[in-house]
C-alpha cells in the first residue's frame, strides 16, 4: 500500500508538472534590445516640444521622422500603442484573458494577418515598407532603453504589425461588428465575438458612437477671399481611438500637423502648407451575409455552391488565453472561409459574411500618399486607391479647391436582392463582383454654393442647393446611407445660411450648441411638454421652458437631453431605446437629477464635467450638437464627458502662400503621466472654446520648446 501511495505521489507529481509545462506561457519572439540599439542607429530625428509638450518631429527622410514620431507617441502612450499592437495580432487573450478570446478569435478568423504575411512585399512600395519599419524600429528602441517599461508580450514589433494595425481596425469604423450582430439576430456568440472586438480596439463608452464634423468653404463663400478647413473628429477622449497630435517635418518634403491614433506612423487628417483634409464616420452598407447548405451541421466540410459542393477553406486558430502569472490555456479553434468570407455558426444554421476591406492591406499606403500629396490632383489619386473602404473626406486647399467623398469601397452586387437580409449562398450571381470607384460614390468637387460639409448624415445634403449629389443616380443596391442628424441639420443651416463667412463665424459655428426645432431631441421635448401625465408637472414646465441650447448655465438642458437619450437611444434616433415610453423616461431622469444634484434641473455645466485628474470644467455642448460633447451616466455625482470634440484642427490658407493653423486638444499630450505638466494643460483651453497656435516655423518653436533632443542621442 505504502509502494503503491509513493508511486501515486509520484505519477501526481508528473502530471502536475506536466499540466505547468502545458500551461506555461511560452516565451514570445526572441527580443534582443542590443540588436534593436543597433537598428536604431540608422535612423537620426529631432523631436522638439513645443510649449504644451506637442512634439515636432525633424528629420531628413520620411523614415527618420517616423521613427521619432513612434518613440515620442510611447513615451506619451507606451501602454495604449501595446494594446494596438496586441489587438491586431489577435493576442490580446494571452494577457488580458478570457474576456479577450473571442476578440482574438475573430481578428484571427478575419484573416488579415495571413493577408499581411503573403502580400506585404507585393502590395506596399518599398516607400511605405520603410515607413513602417522605421516606425517599428522607434517603438522597439524605446523599449530597449529600459526593458522594464514594456510588456514582453508585444515585442518586438515589426513593420507588418503596424500594416496590421490598419487592417484590423478599418471595418470597425464603418460598423462591422454592428452588422454581424443584426445579420445574425440575438445569436449570443457572434454578438459577443463582434462587440468585444469594438471594445477592445475602439473602447467606446456606452453611451458615445463615433462621429465627427468636418467643413470647407472656399473663397466664393468667405468674407475676405479666404480657404478654410476644418477638422473635427468626435471619438473617446482616452484609449485606441482617441487622438493625439504631433507635426512632421522631413527635408523630402513631408509636413504636416494633425491628428493620430496610437499605432499610426504618419497625420490620419490635419493639415500642411499646401493643404488639408478632415474625415468623418460614414455607414455605408458593406457588409452581406449569406445562408450556407452544409454537408454536416455540426463539423462541415463543404457547402453547396452553384449546383454542386464546394469544400471549405479550413485553418486552425491558435491563441493562449491568460489564467494567472505565467500561465495560460492554449485554445485551438476550427475557422471556416468560402468563397463569400469567414464562416459562423449560429443557432439558424451556418452563415457566411462578405465585408469591404477584407484582405486589403493597403491603407497605410493610401494614407502615405496622403500626406506626401502636394495639390488636389495628388491628393484625389491616392482617395482613388480606395483602400479605406469607409470614411466621408472634406478637403481643402491653399489653391481655392474644396471637395467632399462619400469615401465607401461600395461592391458590386446584383440589383433586386434586399441585401439588408441574408442572401442564398449558393447562387453564384449573389456574390460581389468587385468593388465600384470612387466615381460611383456621391462627390461634390468645387461646388457653386462654395462650402462642403458633413456631420455624419447623408452625402445627398453636403453642399448647398444645387451642389447636391443626385439620390436617383445612387439605387439602393449601392447602400449609401441615408441619415440625418441634428449637427446635419444645423451645419446647413448656419454655413449655408451665411453666404459670406468671416474666419469668427466659422469656428463660432462650430461651437455651435444647440438643437434644431426640427431634431428628434426638441420632437420628443414638444411632445413630452404637452402631455398629461399625472406628477409631471414640474418636469413639463422645465422642458417647456427650455430653448434647445446645451450651454453651462442652461437648467433645462440636463433634463430634456438625457431624457431624450433615455428614451430614443444614445444616438437619440430610436435604435435600441432603453426605455420606450417618453413619460417613464422622463420620470426615471428627473430622479437621477434628483438624487444626483437635489433638483431636476441644475445647470448643464453642473451636471456635465470635463474631468482629467484634479481638473473638473464645465462644458458647453451635448450629444450631436455640433459642440459634441457625450457625458457617461454611470457612477455618482457629476456626469464625466467621455467624448465628442477632441483634438480640433482649423486652417485658413489666404491664397498668399501661407497658412494659419490653430488646434487644441480636450486633455494634453501626456496621455499617462499624472504628473506632466502637460497632463492636463490644455483642458482649460479646450472648455474655454479657445485655441492654441502651434508654431510652425522652427525659429518659431524653438522660442517655446519644452524639450529638443535627439532619438538616442541626447539633448540639442
Amino acid at each position: 500500500m505504502l509502494k503503491l501511495l509513493k508511486f501515486a505521489g509520484i505519477a501526481l507529481l508528473i502530471l502536475l508538472a506536466g499540466a505547468a509545462l502545458y500551461l506555461r506561457t511560452p516565451a514570445p519572439g526572441a527580443f534582443d534590445a542590443e540588436a534593436a540599439k543597433d537598428a536604431a542607429a540608422a535612423y537620426d530625428a529631432r523631436i522638439i516640444r513645443d510649449a504644451f509638450g506637442v512634439p515636432h518631429i525633424y528629420g531628413a527622410r520620411d523614415a527618420d521622422v517616423a521613427f521619432g514620431l513612434a518613440y515620442a507617441h510611447a513615451e506619451d502612450d507606451w501602454a495604449t500603442i501595446e494594446t494596438v499592437i496586441l489587438f491586431s495580432r489577435g493576442d490580446l487573450a494571452c494577457r488580458d484573458g478570457k474576456d479577450a478570446a473571442i476578440t482574438d478569435y475573430l481578428v484571427r478568423a478575419m484573416g488579415s494577418a495571413d493577408d499581411i504575411a503573403a502580400r506585404y512585399e507585393t502590395d506596399l512600395v518599398s516607400r511605405t515598407r520603410a515607413l513602417a519599419e522605421s516606425y517599428a524600429a522607434g517603438i522597439n528602441f524605446y523599449c530597449a532603453e529600459d526593458r522594464a517599461r514594456c510588456g514582453r508580450l508585444a515585442l518586438p514589433v515589426s513593420g507588418k504589425d503596424v500594416v496590421a494595425g490598419f487592417a484590423a481596425r478599418q471595418p470597425f469604423f464603418y460598423g462591422l461588428d454592428d452588422e454581424l450582430t443584426k445579420l445574425f439576430d440575438g445569436e449570443v456568440e457572434v454578438e459577443q465575438r463582434a462587440g468585444n472586438a469594438r471594445e477592445a480596439l475602439l473602447q467606446v463608452p456606452k453611451a458615445f458612437e463615433t462621429g465627427s464634423n468636418a467643413i470647407a468653404v472656399a473663397p466664393v463663400r468667405s468674407a475676405d477671399g479666404h480657404t478654410r478647413l476644418m477638422v473635427n473628429s468626435h471619438q473617446p477622449y482616452t484609449g485606441p481611438v482617441a487622438w493625439y497630435e504631433a507635426r512632421v517635418k522631413s527635408e523630402e518634403g513631408w509636413d504636416m500637423i494633425g491628428g493620430i491614433f496610437p499605432g499610426a506612423p504618419l497625420i490620419l487628417h490635419g493639415a500642411g502648407p499646401d493643404l488639408g483634409w478632415a474625415f468623418t464616420v460614414n455607414k455605408p452598407d458593406l457588409v452581406d451575409a449569406y445562408k450556407l447548405e452544409v454537408d454536416d451541421a455540426k463539423k462541415p466540410s463543404m457547402y453547396r455552391f452553384d449546383g454542386g459542393w464546394r469544400e471549405f477553406d479550413v485553418k486552425k486558430i491558435k491563441f493562449r488565453v491568460n489564467l494567472w502569472g505565467p500561465f495560460s490555456l492554449p485554445v485551438t479553434r476550427r475557422a471556416l472561409t468560402s468563397v463569400h468570407g469567414p464562416v459562423f455558426e449560429t443557432d439558424k444554421g451556418w452563415f457566411a459574411v462578405s465585408y469591404a476591406g477584407r484582405g486589403e492591406i493597403r491603407a497605410l499606403e493610401q494614407y502615405y500618399r496622403m500626406n506626401r500629396a502636394r495639390d488636389y490632383a495628388e491628393w484625389r489619386a491616392a482617395m482613388e486607391m480606395l483602400a479605406l473602404p469607409s470614411l466621408n473626406a472634406v478637403y481643402a486647399d491653399g489653391d481655392g479647391v474644396i471637395a467632399y467623398y462619400y469615401n465607401a469601397a461600395i461592391p458590386k452586387r446584383a440589383a433586386g436582392p434586399d441585401w439588408s437580409k441574408a442572401q442564398d449562398g449558393s447562387d453564384p450571381a449573389l456574390l460581389w463582383d468587385g468593388t465600384r470607384s470612387l466615381n460611383d460614390a456621391p462627390q461634390v468637387v468645387m461646388p457653386r454654393s462654395g462650402y462642403v460639409v458633413n456631420a455624419n448624415h447623408t452625402p445627398f445634403q453636403s453642399s448647398g442647393e444645387g451642389d447636391n449629389p443626385d439620390p436617383e443616380n445612387f439605387p439602393p443596391h449601392y447602400g449609401v446611407d441615408t441619415r440625418t442628424t441634428n449637427r446635419g441639420i444645423r451645419i446647413q443651416a448656419l454655413y449655408g445660411g451665411d453666404p459670406s463667412i468671416t474666419s469668427e463665424e466659422f469656428v463660432a459655428y462650430k461651437m455651435d450648441d444647440v438643437y434644431a426645432k426640427d431634431s428628434r431631441v426638441m420632437a420628443l421635448v414638444r411632445d413630452l411638454a404637452a402631455g398629461d401625465g399625472e406628477g409631471l408637472e414640474e418636469e413639463r414646465a422645465v422642458l417647456a421652458g427650455w430653448d434647445g441650447a446645451v450651454t453651462e448655465q442652461n437648467r433645462g438642458a440636463a433634463l430634456a437631453v438625457l431624457t431624450a437619450q433615455r428614451a430614443r437611444g444614445y444616438l437619440l434616433n430610436d435604435e435600441n431605446p432603453e426605455t420606450p415610453d417618453y413619460e417613464t423616461a422622463l420620470r426615471e431622469t428627473a430622479a437621477e437629477l434628483k438624487e444626483k444634484f437635489g433638483r431636476i434641473d441644475p445647470e448643464w455645466g453642473e451636471a456635465v464635467r470635463l474631468k482629467r485628474g484634479e481638473v473638473s470644467l464645465p462644458l458647453n455642448g451635448g450629444p450631436d450638437t455640433l459642440r459634441a460633447v457625450y457625458p457617461d451616466r454611470d457612477g455618482d455625482g457629476p456626469l464625466k464627458a467621455v467624448g465628442g470634440d477632441t483634438y480640433i484642427l482649423y486652417a485658413d490658407w489666404s491664397g498668399a502662400g501661407d497658412v494659419e493653423i490653430r488646434t487644441i486638444h480636450q486633455f494634453g499630450a501626456a496621455t499617462l503621466d499624472k504628473t506632466s505638466p502637460h497632463y492636463a494643460d490644455q483642458a482649460p483651453v479646450f472648455a474655454a472654446e479657445e485655441w492654441k497656435e502651434p508654431p510652425m516655423e522652427l525659429e518659431a518653436l524653438l522660442e517655446e520648446a519644452t524639450r529638443d533632443y535627439r532619438v538616442g542621442k541626447g539633448q540639442e
